[in-house]
């Protein structure tokens, strides 16, 4: 039982692994492989940790043109797919039609010795995805709850490739924290098997409550106006050390500060500037761990112009000062 992935222009990105056949890992508590590329086609990593029940995988490819990548597997997985930048295009005899991730996007999916062709389009390509047994997974799809788990669940009974939803949901910010913490993850042994497994049980629970929801209520918010959430959200991301006004972002994506407001907090759960705030937090939370600043110039790394509101702040999100933060 195994899985075979390779791109016939990037050597470097071949993958063959041969899976137990009553698992998905091993009974190591954990162990990971790593690929790097480093070449003109090709940089970046791809990661993946085994643990008995799953197998997760990420990566963060730059590439320097449009890749196809061929795959086979011979066994059953559940997916728990995330897009996190890129574009890609999958074809397989399994599916009718084509399956298209564009960032941000997720979904769960059912592959039963799946083989076929992905196109990865676009220069920088993020990916996280776990997958597991289906009879891992069953333990965690809830009885009688919406017509789309019970059809999901009879694909798997039937064996038959499947996406649980038709149509791709957007990843919100609870579970970017999640996948966040998963791949920062420091633990070691146990406590790292522990902690992973927690988490994506947390994450696949966001999933379902997501894709629960959206068979009831359908999105307000118009394609051109979600385009530009997400255009604020990567600002906010890539400009931590900055600081605006509502007005300055929603004019810095031509929109208005109620459709900001609005559209914002529907897609991510948060506030504009409550999410920012968790993501300068987040990220104060990892130079702490490096040891290398002081809480002065982390509070200015991050927008803070006083570190005594850096710290107010950090003590709110945290429950503890940042000078008594000590590294785990």
């Amino acid at each position: 039982m195994g899985l075979n992935l390779y791109a016939s222009d990037i050597p470097e990105l071949t993958l063959s692994r041969e899976y137990p056949p009553e698992q998905m890992g091993s009974e190591e508590e954990y162990y990971e492989h790593l690929i790097v590329l480093d070449n003109p086609m090709a940089r970046g990593f791809y990661r993946e940790i085994h643990t008995r029940d799953m197998r997760i995988s990420y990566g963060d490819v730059a590439l320097a043109q449009r890749t196809n990548i061929l795959f086979d597997s011979d066994y059953e997985s559940i997916e728990m797919h995330f897009a996190l930048n890129g574009d890609t295009l999958a074809s397989s005899h399994n599916f009718k039609k084509y399956v298209n991730f564009k960032p941000n996007q997720h979904n769960i999916i059912y592959a039963n010795s799946f083989r076929g062709k992905m196109e990865w389009q676009g220069d920088d390509f993020r990916i996280f995805e776990v997958n597991m047994a289906p009879s891992f997974f069953e333990r965690f799809l809830p009885q009688d709850s919406c017509s789309l788990f019970d059809e999901f669940r009879k694909q798997i009974q039937n064996g038959t490739s499947s996406l649980m939803a038709d149509h791709n949901q957007l990843i919100n910010l609870q579970m970017f924290e999640i996948i966040s913490a998963i791949v920062g993850c420091q633990r070691k042994g146990l406590f790292k098997k522990i902690f992973l497994e927690t988490k994506v049980i947390e994450l696949l629970l966001l999933q379902l409550e997501q894709l629960h929801e959206q068979q009831y209520a359908h999105s307000s918010i118009r394609k051109s106006d979600i385009e530009k959430m997400y255009a604020v959200r990567d600002f906010m991301l890539n400009n931590l050390n900055a600081s605006h006004s509502l007005t300055d972002l929603a004019r810095h994506v031509g929109t208005n500060e109620f459709t900001l407001k609005k559209g914002f907090k529907e897609l991510f759960g948060a506030t504009v500037f409550g999410y920012w705030s968790d993501v300068k937090m987040e990220e104060a939370l990892k130079m702490l761990r490096r040891n290398e600043l002081s809480v002065a110039e982390i509070s200015n790394a991050i927008g803070y112009k006083n570190p005594q509101h850096f710290t107010a702040a950090f003590k709110r999100k945290y429950d503890v000062l940042p000078s008594q933060f000590k590294r785990g």
